[in-house]
Protein backbone atom coordinates (compact mmCIF):
# COMPACT_ATOMS: atom_id res chain seq x y z
CA UNK A 1 0.00 0.00 0.00
CA UNK A 2 1.18 3.52 -0.78
CA UNK A 3 0.04 4.67 2.66
CA UNK A 4 2.44 2.39 4.48
CA UNK A 5 6.17 1.86 4.68
CA UNK A 6 7.13 -0.93 7.04
CA UNK A 7 5.34 -0.27 10.32
CA UNK A 8 4.88 3.43 9.53
CA UNK A 9 1.73 4.95 8.07
CA UNK A 10 1.28 8.16 6.10
CA UNK A 11 -2.20 9.65 6.52
CA UNK A 12 -3.53 12.39 4.23
CA UNK A 13 -7.06 13.76 4.62
CA UNK A 14 -9.09 16.58 3.09
CA UNK A 15 -12.16 17.42 5.17
CA UNK A 16 -14.58 19.91 3.56
CA UNK A 17 -15.55 22.86 5.74
CA UNK A 18 -19.08 24.19 5.97
CA UNK A 19 -19.71 27.21 3.76
CA UNK A 20 -21.10 29.71 6.22
CA UNK A 21 -20.42 31.99 9.15
CA UNK A 22 -21.18 32.20 12.84
CA UNK A 23 -22.66 35.62 12.15
CA UNK A 24 -19.31 37.38 12.18
CA UNK A 25 -16.56 35.18 10.70
CA UNK A 26 -16.49 32.46 8.05
CA UNK A 27 -16.07 28.93 9.37
CA UNK A 28 -12.84 28.42 7.42
CA UNK A 29 -11.35 31.54 9.03
CA UNK A 30 -12.45 30.38 12.48
CA UNK A 31 -10.83 26.99 11.84
CA UNK A 32 -7.61 28.61 10.61
CA UNK A 33 -7.52 30.90 13.64
CA UNK A 34 -7.95 27.92 15.98
CA UNK A 35 -5.14 26.01 14.25
CA UNK A 36 -2.83 29.00 14.48
CA UNK A 37 -3.46 29.22 18.21
CA UNK A 38 -2.67 25.56 18.94
CA UNK A 39 0.21 25.11 21.34
CA UNK A 40 3.49 23.79 19.95
CA UNK A 41 6.21 21.47 21.20
CA UNK A 42 5.25 19.76 24.48
CA UNK A 43 1.93 21.62 24.61
CA UNK A 44 0.74 20.36 21.23
CA UNK A 45 -2.44 18.26 21.34
CA UNK A 46 -0.67 15.65 19.23
CA UNK A 47 1.76 14.88 22.05
CA UNK A 48 -1.25 13.16 23.68
CA UNK A 49 -1.73 10.86 20.68
CA UNK A 50 0.35 7.65 20.94
CA UNK A 51 3.00 6.98 18.29
CA UNK A 52 2.69 10.29 16.41
CA UNK A 53 5.91 10.98 14.52
CA UNK A 54 4.64 14.11 12.76
CA UNK A 55 1.31 15.89 12.29
CA UNK A 56 0.26 18.94 10.29
CA UNK A 57 -2.97 20.94 9.87
CA UNK A 58 -3.75 23.68 7.35
CA UNK A 59 -6.60 25.14 5.32
CA UNK A 60 -6.76 24.56 1.55
CA UNK A 61 -8.50 27.46 -0.19
CA UNK A 62 -7.93 26.77 -3.88
CA UNK A 63 -5.86 24.52 -6.14
CA UNK A 64 -3.19 26.06 -8.35
CA UNK A 65 -1.75 24.38 -11.45
CA UNK A 66 0.50 25.16 -14.40
CA UNK A 67 -1.32 26.08 -17.63
CA UNK A 68 1.08 26.88 -20.43
CA UNK A 69 3.34 29.68 -19.28
CA UNK A 70 1.00 30.85 -16.54
CA UNK A 71 -0.41 29.60 -13.28
CA UNK A 72 -4.15 28.88 -13.21
CA UNK A 73 -6.43 28.29 -10.26
CA UNK A 74 -9.40 26.03 -9.68
CA UNK A 75 -11.99 27.55 -7.37
CA UNK A 76 -13.11 24.85 -4.98
CA UNK A 77 -16.71 24.58 -3.86
CA UNK A 78 -15.52 24.35 -0.27
CA UNK A 79 -12.49 25.20 1.77
CA UNK A 80 -10.79 22.10 3.16
CA UNK A 81 -9.20 21.27 6.48
CA UNK A 82 -6.12 19.27 5.53
CA UNK A 83 -4.72 16.90 8.14
CA UNK A 84 -1.59 14.86 7.52
CA UNK A 85 0.19 12.59 9.95
CA UNK A 86 3.02 10.07 9.99
CA UNK A 87 2.79 7.50 12.76
CA UNK A 88 3.80 4.03 13.85
CA UNK A 89 1.15 1.33 13.63
CA UNK A 90 -2.21 0.83 11.92
CA UNK A 91 -4.74 3.52 11.00
CA UNK A 92 -7.71 2.43 13.13
CA UNK A 93 -5.64 2.18 16.31
CA UNK A 94 -4.08 5.58 15.68
CA UNK A 95 -7.38 7.34 15.06
CA UNK A 96 -8.95 5.78 18.13
CA UNK A 97 -5.92 6.99 20.06
CA UNK A 98 -6.57 10.51 18.78
CA UNK A 99 -10.18 10.42 19.95
CA UNK A 100 -9.56 8.70 23.27
CA UNK A 101 -6.60 10.89 24.25
CA UNK A 102 -7.46 14.26 22.69
CA UNK A 103 -11.22 14.28 22.10
CA UNK A 104 -11.69 17.90 23.18
CA UNK A 105 -8.97 19.06 20.79
CA UNK A 106 -10.34 16.92 17.95
CA UNK A 107 -13.84 18.35 18.42
CA UNK A 108 -12.48 21.92 18.48
CA UNK A 109 -10.35 21.45 15.35
CA UNK A 110 -13.00 19.67 13.25
CA UNK A 111 -16.11 21.44 14.61
CA UNK A 112 -16.83 23.27 11.34
CA UNK A 113 -16.14 20.33 9.04
CA UNK A 114 -19.08 19.05 6.99
CA UNK A 115 -21.04 16.31 8.83
CA UNK A 116 -18.64 16.28 11.78
CA UNK A 117 -21.58 17.02 14.08
CA UNK A 118 -22.54 13.36 13.63
CA UNK A 119 -19.21 12.16 15.09
CA UNK A 120 -19.89 11.12 18.68
CA UNK A 121 -17.48 8.25 19.33
CA UNK A 122 -14.08 6.85 18.46
CA UNK A 123 -15.66 4.52 15.88
CA UNK A 124 -17.48 7.47 14.31
CA UNK A 125 -14.22 9.40 14.10
CA UNK A 126 -12.42 6.50 12.44
CA UNK A 127 -15.18 6.20 9.84
CA UNK A 128 -15.27 9.97 9.27
CA UNK A 129 -11.53 10.35 8.69
CA UNK A 130 -11.50 7.37 6.34
CA UNK A 131 -14.18 9.05 4.21
CA UNK A 132 -11.92 12.10 3.92
CA UNK A 133 -8.73 10.10 3.31
CA UNK A 134 -6.61 10.28 0.17
CA UNK A 135 -3.93 7.81 -0.82
CA UNK A 136 -0.53 9.08 0.31
CA UNK A 137 1.50 8.74 -2.87
CA UNK A 138 5.29 8.50 -2.71
CA UNK A 139 5.22 8.16 1.07
CA UNK A 140 8.71 8.66 2.48
CA UNK A 141 9.29 7.12 5.89
CA UNK A 142 11.63 9.52 7.68
CA UNK A 143 11.71 7.40 10.83
CA UNK A 144 13.65 4.20 11.49
CA UNK A 145 10.39 2.22 11.63
CA UNK A 146 10.28 1.67 15.39
CA UNK A 147 7.74 2.84 17.95
CA UNK A 148 7.74 6.43 19.16
CA UNK A 149 8.77 5.34 22.67
CA UNK A 150 11.85 3.59 21.25
CA UNK A 151 12.76 6.60 19.13
CA UNK A 152 12.40 9.04 22.03
CA UNK A 153 14.55 6.81 24.23
CA UNK A 154 17.20 6.59 21.52
CA UNK A 155 17.29 10.39 21.16
CA UNK A 156 17.63 10.75 24.93
CA UNK A 157 20.48 8.24 25.18
CA UNK A 158 22.29 9.81 22.22
CA UNK A 159 22.28 13.28 23.72
CA UNK A 160 22.96 12.05 27.25
CA UNK A 161 25.96 10.07 26.02
CA UNK A 162 27.29 13.11 24.13
CA UNK A 163 27.14 15.10 27.35
CA UNK A 164 28.83 12.26 29.23
CA UNK A 165 31.67 12.14 26.71
CA UNK A 166 32.20 15.90 26.88
CA UNK A 167 32.14 15.95 30.68
CA UNK A 168 34.61 13.08 31.12
CA UNK A 169 37.33 13.80 28.57
CA UNK A 170 40.79 13.09 29.91
CA UNK A 171 39.59 11.25 33.04
CA UNK A 172 41.73 8.36 34.32
CA UNK A 173 40.58 4.93 33.12
CA UNK A 174 39.38 3.72 36.53
CA UNK A 175 37.40 6.91 37.12
CA UNK A 176 35.94 6.73 33.61
CA UNK A 177 34.79 3.12 34.07
CA UNK A 178 33.10 4.00 37.36
CA UNK A 179 31.44 7.05 35.84
CA UNK A 180 30.23 5.05 32.84
CA UNK A 181 28.69 2.40 35.10
CA UNK A 182 26.87 5.19 36.93
CA UNK A 183 25.78 6.64 33.57
CA UNK A 184 24.28 3.32 32.46
CA UNK A 185 22.41 3.02 35.75
CA UNK A 186 21.00 6.52 35.34
CA UNK A 187 19.84 6.22 31.71
CA UNK A 188 18.22 2.77 32.23
CA UNK A 189 18.62 1.53 28.67
CA UNK A 190 15.86 -1.08 28.96
CA UNK A 191 13.31 1.36 30.40
CA UNK A 192 11.51 3.13 27.54
CA UNK A 193 9.38 5.26 29.85
CA UNK A 194 11.95 7.09 31.91
CA UNK A 195 14.31 8.78 31.69
CA UNK A 196 13.56 9.72 28.09
CA UNK A 197 12.61 12.51 25.77
CA UNK A 198 8.91 13.31 25.98
CA UNK A 199 6.69 13.86 22.92
CA UNK A 200 7.17 17.41 21.68
CA UNK A 201 10.23 18.02 23.85
CA UNK A 202 12.89 20.21 22.23
CA UNK A 203 15.59 20.43 24.88
CA UNK A 204 17.14 17.91 27.26
CA UNK A 205 17.90 18.96 30.80
CA UNK A 206 21.64 18.57 31.23
CA UNK A 207 22.84 15.65 33.34
CA UNK A 208 26.05 17.48 34.28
Amino acid sequence: MANTFGQSYGLTTLCPLINGTDGHSAFDKLTRHHIQRLAEDEGSPFTKVPNTYFARLFILNDVFFQQGNSVARDHLKSKYLVFTSNFHGDLDTYLRGMWNNAEADVRAIWQYAVAFDKVQSADDFVAYIKKCQLTTSLFFNGSNDISLAEQLKSLYVKQAFSEFAMAHQGKPAAELRAAFSEFLARVQLDNLSTPSWQPGQTELTSMY
